[in-house]
């Protein structure tokens, strides 16, 4: 007989043989007043034999609260199924597991889906999920005295015995949930409750008596308590923060570092960098962190020269608002000011521009629809080659124009991509471009290179014009806007409903002097107040921190104008004209055009230049047929890319 088989049996002989004691045990010494006869509360308290040589108390039963739990139907036996009777010193069955509420919950939830019973049953299926998230926890994880055990057990917390959360809603819930800082500082975080104790949530808590206090489950939350250095946990703080202080919250997500914390990086100051955590003060107390005299201290806990990068905090961080606000005129004027300068600006330029835009589109396709001509300039006796261009562009605008316009979509994607931290795009931006850092580092180089762009072509044009004496500083080959423009503009209108002609454009219609005037007002504001928060050791030497949060606020929404102006206006004048379709015009690839598309877009010009006899100077052969392609998918691309960029800000400034 094998070994295996000869245990098999002696162990059921075994079983045989108890089983009448056993039988003749258990109604009357395993009932739930005979183990309430020494375990129930206030009878003498029973030591046992723990890990190390060490002994612990066994949990006493309050029998009122028993009563009154979860669990007060159960037989204590239920449970505790490794006890076989109910004397001093129990026998207990070899191999049975001491109880366990993993284990016990998890086979009732299993039994109820296999009866079908689960939406019967609905609350353990959200114990078993509870379960779930807490062995994934801090708290799950061994206890460093006691390797053989978790750092807290289910009953450390809920004390299985008199187990009993109230109904959401009700007013006992709210009084249960006063007690839960003592059940975690009593237990294991005594320091932390000493501190809490002085808060100003620990106040209305614990010596108000007011639910409304913050408690520790809800910084920490419950079941899925994580380590709090960990990047999850720090992440989820800040939104915990925000589920009381909702305007605070909506406000430090304007600012950058807000942004940063929302792309899913805590590198940048949270509410406790600033606030503390556990021993959180009033702003006016002279013990908070963020009290004006403790605040620049603050402050440099984080901007300080130990950190690469990171120059030390002056003064003016000390009036930073990390929760300034446009619309309470009160605290932040300076604010208040600047959001309703940006709002009227950017309600001005669309609506002008936009309906500048729909007007156009209606008038040229109903004048195509119509099968109306455009009125050319009589070209006859000047025998144009059939295949002559002319020269529009030279070779340094046109490569100008290529990198402003890559740079500016790169500073279109890097840029709402913290401005519209909020949506789901803007995170995957961030980690595919290695992160918050790199994305910065990405934006401010392109900054670079389009302020570099502009300051070239700056110096470039002044020193040629001011080195021409015949220029006419007001005439038809400047951008300086001059009356006609303004005649121009209302000429179109008039156009636009029937009332007049369409305007003969010179050189540079008045709309392309707005884009080109654009980019000075751009890099001005832009700029700017870029190289203010670029810098913000140098701003804070010199000028009030509350200049941050304009700078901030004029940064992002001039960049938000500039962005879609581009790729709704621009685009439609360039390229989705009806006139111009399909897209795109390459004149600003290949530098020429056809006579024909540029007597339509410039008769006046077209028309002085032949009354001058100077046209021939700009006449060329038309592009290759390479160049000609190349131009197209060039510009096809960029298209596609602004386009996508413009959807992108769409879904952050109405989703986000």
């Amino acid at each position: 007989m094998k070994l295996g088989n000869l245990l098999a049996l002696l162990a059921l002989g075994w079983l045989c043989s108890q089983a009448p004691a056993l039988a003749s045990d258990e109604p009357a010494k395993r009932d739930n007043k005979a183990c309430l006869s020494c375990h129930e509360n206030g009878k003498p308290a029973i030591e046992v034999p723990a890990p190390g040589g060490e002994t612990h108390k066994l949990q006493q039963v309050d029998t009122g609260k028993a009563g009154k739990s979860v669990h007060a139907k159960l037989d204590c036996v239920a449970c505790h199924t490794d006890i076989v009777d109910a004397s001093a010193n129990h026998k207990k069955l070899y191999g049975i597991k001491p109880p366990d509420c993993v284990t016990c919950h998890t086979q009732l939830w299993e039994q109820a889906k296999q009866d079908g019973k689960e939406k019967e049953k609905a609350r353990l299926g959200v114990v078993v999920q509870n379960i779930a998230a807490y062995k994934e926890s801090f708290h799950a994880r061994p206890d460093a005295d006691h390797p053989e055990r978790p750092k807290a057990y289910c009953g450390d917390c809920h004390s299985s015995h008199d187990f009993a959360v109230p109904m959401k809603g009700t007013p006992e819930r709210e009084q249960w949930r006063l007690t839960i800082p003592k059940t975690c500082g009593s237990n294991c975080h005594e320091d932390q409750l000493e501190d809490y104790e002085s808060s100003v949530h620990g106040e209305l808590v614990m010596a108000k008596s007011d639910p409304k206090g913050a408690i520790c489950t809800d910084c920490h939350t419950t079941h899925e308590i994580r380590n709090s250095s960990s990047d999850p946990f720090k992440l989820k703080n800040v939104e915990a923060c925000g589920d009381c202080h909702k305007e605070e919250l909506h406000s430090y997500r304007d600012t950058y570092h807000g942004q940063v914390n929302k792309l899913g990086y805590t590198y940048t100051a949270k509410c406790s960098d600033c606030h503390g955590n556990h021993g959180i003060k009033k702003v006016d107390d002279p013990d908070s962190k963020v009290s004006p005299q403790n605040r620049l201290k603050t402050c440099q806990q984080c901007h300080n020269e130990k950190k690469p990068g990171m120059p030390v905090a002056t003064a003016g961080f000390v009036t930073f608002g990390p929760h300034a606000n446009g619309h309470d005129f009160q605290k932040y004027p300076e604010m208040w000011i600047a959001s309703k300068f940006m709002t009227a600006l950017l309600i001005g330029v669309f609506a002008f521009f936009w309906l500048h835009s729909g007007l156009w589109y209606y008038r040229e396709w109903k004048d195509h629809k119509e099968g109306k001509a455009v009125r050319h300039v009589d070209t006859a006796g000047l025998s144009l080659s059939p295949t002559a261009h002319f020269r529009r562009f030279g070779w340094g605008w046109r490569l100008a124009h290529l990198a402003f316009a890559l740079a500016t979509m790169t500073l279109v994607l890097t840029g709402t991509s913290a401005l519209f931290s909020s949506t789901e795009w803007a995170p995957m931006v961030a980690a595919a471009m290695g992160g918050a850092k790199v994305l910065a580092i990405v934006h401010r180089i392109a900054a670079a290179v389009f302020i570099t762009i502009f300051l070239g072509h700056f110096v470039y044009v002044m020193q040629r014009l001011l080195r021409d004496r015949s220029f006419r500083w007001f005439g038809p080959d400047s951008l300086v806007p001059n009356w006609k423009d303004l005649a121009d503009m209302i000429g179109m209108f008039k156009w636009f409903v029937g009332k007049g002609p369409r305007p003969q454009f010179e050189r540079w219609t008045y709309f392309e002097k707005f884009d080109y005037w654009a980019v000075f007002w751009g890099v001005t504001v832009i700029g700017g107040s870029g190289l203010m928060l670029a810098f913000p050791h140098i701003t804070a030497t010199f000028l009030p921190g509350w200049v941050f949060n304009v700078a901030t606020l004029v940064h992002g929404e001039e960049a938000f104008l500039a962005a879609v102006f581009l790729f709704t206006v621009h685009f439609f004048n360039n390229h989705f004209r009806p006139d111009k379709l399909p897209p795109p015009d390459v004149v600003m690839f290949t530098g020429t055009q056809s006579i024909e598309e540029f007597r339509r877009e410039h008769p006046a010009q077209y028309q002085r230049l032949v009354a001058s006899g100077e046209l021939e100077k700009y006449l060329v052969e038309e592009p290759s047929r390479p160049m000609h392609v190349g131009s197209v998918i060039l510009g096809l691309a960029l298209l596609t890319v602004g386009l996508t960029l413009l959807v992108l800000v769409a879904i952050g400034f109405f989703g986000g």
